[in-house]
């Protein structure tokens, strides 16, 4: 394992027993491979060694029953070797794979506990990119490369042990290399993982800007952007490119030279030995067996040399995905939970900075929302009005300050109970690529009555159109609802949000994605599915909340208005500003 040392270390070397941690669970067949691997690694000498009483016993002494006997012997071997290095592969490539599912299963599951902002700061194909290009380079370093460290390196042990044995005077050439081979693989190593980490970052940005195009295939089209975005994706793939290229020159530069300084030593060793084989008698046997056991070391050592490059790869995979997994997850010391809440909301000096740099987004707001009460709020764009309402939920902690739901604050709840008590229909709807009937049931755990389906349906006005779907309420509606038109998408939304029934309900313009006809129907759906929750609306359109119970106007952060529709515009302030610009804007919303 002196080889492993020499390759990985330092905070490397931490990083590979952590990622090797993965395949304790599995120790049997991890053993069972390595017990393979070791005696796949002891047939090699074996057959150098069966050279000497193979050529001695038969050409030279003429040995009849050696003559009988070897040939028996080279195909058992051979069948010990077949199966040794059988049972080697299948389970190391097995507990490979099974590191490689749990890895990917581990990282899920973070992903879901993770805060909002990891996502903010992250960019999906970056993230994906860990999930596809990052694990199996990982699953590379469990498998390929520990089977060639362990097998080759015991297999370079062995034959140089028999070398020492039949001459050890030839054979201390071998260990005079040393230095130069470990001078050669350190300087390689440094540049393996140097590029390996560049070369990971380009392949999340590969994924990224490919993924940007899919998602925007619409705009890209619309706007005639193909030759910009060709000419983007063309820049990250020729850097990702010329980076893997650097990684094969080290590579393929490293490689041959530690095989030319082996093949030097061995050409040295193989003149003295002739010379002293004159000198001393030494039997063709003996010697052939020595020079097999000297040409049996160069492909080990051309392995060794060139899974340095898969090795450090593995790490700087590990690596990414380790820091995946040791990011902070949503803080959830909450030991409270609610029956159903009967949904009075309290903001208490609640304030909230995303970057210091740039300010607070909200400062010093106090609010109470009693029971039953529909607020909607309103405000120019960046004004601090979604922040505000996202810090109910908690997928942002308020910086400082106290949000409370019942009189008992959100944190003291667990997130799964504050969760239970909110339902959420946003104005970019996510739906996911399943039948519409198990997206309206999303937020409902386990299996729920079709006529509860059907009931939600046709008070979000969605059943109509769901029912002329080629198979229903199970018609796979694909990739993010894209099957859908806008309305119908919002429609299933609102319906999922009335099925959860939470008695706290959170409308971020529910309504942006529908016809005017449309509009009017889920208006008076929403309306109804209000009634006696607590509903919170964040509102672009002012039209939409005008008989909402109170009207609540953010400015940079702060509350400068609240009241009802018509005591706001005969005040003459914010509201009725924003209220008459929007209308000047669009005198059909008047």
């Amino acid at each position: 394992m002196n080889r492993m040392d020499g390759i990985v270390s330092g905070p490397a070397r931490l990083i590979y027993r952590r990622l090797l941690g993965y395949a304790k669970p599995y120790w049997r067949p991890f053993s069972a491979s390595i017990f393979g691997m070791l005696i796949y690694a002891a047939t090699e000498p074996l057959f150098a060694a069966m050279m000497q009483p193979l050529l001695d016993g038969s050409f030279v002494d003429r040995d009849i029953d050696v003559v009988r006997i070897m040939p028996v012997l080279l195909v058992a071997l051979f069948i010990v070797r077949g199966g040794a290095g059988f049972v080697n592969t299948y389970f190391l490539k097995w507990v490979g794979r099974r590191v490689v599912a749990d890895l990917r299963r581990e990282m899920f599951e973070h992903l879901m506990r993770t805060p909002t902002r990891y996502y903010d700061n992250h960019g999906s194909g970056q993230i994906l990119s860990k999930f596809t290009y990052n694990v199996e380079n990982v699953a590379d370093a469990t498998t390929t490369a520990l089977t060639t460290i362990v097998r080759d390196g015991f297999t370079v042990i062995g034959l140089m042990a028999y070398m020492f044995y039949i001459n050890a005077s030839l054979s201390v050439i071998f260990l005079l290399i040393g230095p130069a081979m470990a001078g050669t693989i350190k300087y390689a190593t440094k540049r393996f993982r140097h590029h390996s980490r560049r070369i990971q970052d380009r392949v999340g940005e590969l994924t990224h800007a490919a993924q940007e195009v899919i998602d925007a295939h619409r705009v890209v089209k619309a706007f005639g952007g193909q030759d910009r975005e060709r000419v983007r994706f063309g820049h990250v793939n020729e850097k990702a490119r010329s980076l893997q290229m650097k990684m094969i020159a080290t590579e393929a530069a490293s490689v041959p030279l530690v095989q030319f300084i082996s093949a030097l030593a061995i050409a040295v060793i193989v003149y003295l030995s002739t010379l002293q084989g004159l000198r001393e008698g030494i039997s063709v046997g003996t010697f052939m067996s020595f020079v097999v056991a000297m040409g049996l070391l160069l492909p080990p050592v051309k392995r060794l040399t060139s899974v340095n490059s898969h090795l450090q790869r593995g790490i700087i995979a590990a690596e990414s995905l380790f820091e995946l997994l040791d990011t902070d997850t949503e803080r959830d010391t909450g030991t409270r939970t609610l029956g159903r809440a009967a949904g009075r909301v309290e903001y208490r000096g609640v304030g909230h900075v995303y970057d210091p740099e740039q300010g607070p987004v909200l400062e010093d707001v106090n609010l109470t929302i009693a029971p039953g009460e529909a607020v909607a709020f309103v405000g120019r764009s960046g004004s601090g009005k979604t922040t505000l309402v996202s810090l109910l939920p908690r997928f942002y902690d308020a910086t400082y300050g106290q949000i409370l739901i019942d009189g008992v604050g959100v944190r003291e709840l667990t997130l799964k109970g504050l969760r239970d008590q909110i339902s959420l229909v946003t104005q970019e709807v996510v739906l996911f690529n399943d039948s519409v009937a198990n997206n309206i049931a999303y937020g409902r755990p386990g299996k729920v009555d079709p006529r509860e389906i059907e009931r939600v349906a046709d008070a979000a006005h969605a059943l109509d159109f769901i029912r002329a779907l080629p198979r229903g309420f199970e018609t796979p509606i694909g990739d993010r609802g894209v099957l859908l038109s806008g309305g119908q998408r919002q429609r299933i939304a609102i319906a999922r949000a009335m099925l959860k029934d939470a008695p706290v309900l959170i409308l971020d313009e529910a309504t942006s994605a529908l016809d005017t006809e449309s509009e009017r129907h889920i208006q008076a759906a929403l309306l109804e599915l209000m009634q006696h929750r607590t509903t919170l609306v964040i509102a672009h359109r002012l039209s939409t909340i005008e008989h909402a119970d109170r009207i609540v106007v953010i400015e940079q952060g702060r509350i400068v208005e609240q009241g009802r529709h018509l005591d706001l515009l005969a005040r003459g302030g914010y509201y009725a500003r924003l209220h008459r610009m929007q209308f000047r804007a669009d005198p059909a919303a008047a």
